[in-house]
């Protein structure tokens, strides 16, 4: 990734941090984050997973969303 300045770094490294506590795996922590994130099950047979891009598309998060 290339860093355009000081404001673009900084809001690099918030995301990446916010990523970090919020949605990355710790293995220390049995494969949950520091924040705790619940364990969902799959909503709905029709239910599918998608990718929510994280830290500018470098990382996801994976969630249920129900089909329509």
């Amino acid at each position: 990734m290339i860093v355009l300045g000081e404001r673009h770094l900084s809001r690099l490294i918030k995301n990446h941090v916010r990523y970090y506590h919020q949605d990355r795996c710790h293995l220390a922590l049995a494969k949950d984050c520091p924040v705790g994130r619940p364990v969902t099950a799959r909503p709905k047979a029709t239910a599918r997973i998608i990718a929510l891009s994280r830290v500018g598309g470098l990382h996801h998060l994976y969630v249920w969303r129900n089909a329509a």
